[in-house]
């Protein structure tokens, strides 16, 4: 993996949502939020709708080119392929992270899902991922059915990982600073962004809790 400048993993991660970001006007919404100061943002579509899904992974990546962003693609290695996203985020329903990355490379980011699970982050970090995700901390309007994850797991991975931590579920302006003060790397955030009607000014005021 190669970042550089700008390009760290660090700071507000944005999650699309088809159903939250009007189709009509898709990339001008996301690219309010790059416009806000978000550092990185995750292509999620299972519409299946693959024309849709190509065209707009396409159009991001030159969005996030243009902010200096990283693109991550959810869950599909091929997508991301094909429009030379930086990287892609598995769960454990997904593809493995040895298969994964021998499809992208090693020059390219694989994020991992490991829910409240402190096990499955040491055998990600082992496996080569680039950065590890908990969650959800909070209620998810995106994922009402999701296990509840500690605080606690922020502080035992900055101490004993040596990869990025990134925290989501429910996870909104007000809340976020917790995770933040206790480590994490990244905060990664749908419907407090997606679902405001000033995207730009509330990446804004979440990016301000972060020392960058």
């Amino acid at each position: 993996m190669k970042l550089s400048g700008m390009k760290a993993l660090r700071g507000l991660y944005v999650i699309t949502d088809e159903k939250l970001i009007p189709q009509n006007n898709f990339v001008e919404t996301v690219e309010l939020a790059l416009r806000g100061g978000a550092r990185l943002v995750q292509y999620r579509d299972k519409s299946g709708d693959n024309t849709r899904r190509l065209n707009q992974a396409t159009a991001l990546k030159t969005l996030c080119d243009k902010y200096q962003s990283i693109l991550i693609i959810n869950d599909d290695t091929e997508l991301a392929l094909q429009v030379n996203a930086d990287g892609v985020h598995i769960g454990k329903h997904d593809a493995s992270l040895a298969a994964t990355r021998k499809q992208l490379g090693n020059n390219k980011i694989i994020g991992v899902s490991c829910y409240n699970q402190f096990e499955l982050a040491l055998q990600a970090e082992k496996d080569g991922a680039d950065y590890i995700a908990f969650g959800s901390f909070f209620p998810s309007a995106t994922k009402p059915a999701a296990a509840r994850a500690e605080v606690a797991l922020i502080s035992r991975a900055k101490q004993e990982l040596n990869i990025p931590v990134c925290a989501i579920g429910g996870i909104t302006l007000d809340n976020a600073s917790s995770l933040i003060q206790n480590g994490a790397d990244m905060v990664a955030i749908i419907t407090d962004i997606f679902g405001k009607e000033d995207i730009e000014s509330q990446c804004k005021e979440v990016l301000r809790l972060f020392d960058l």
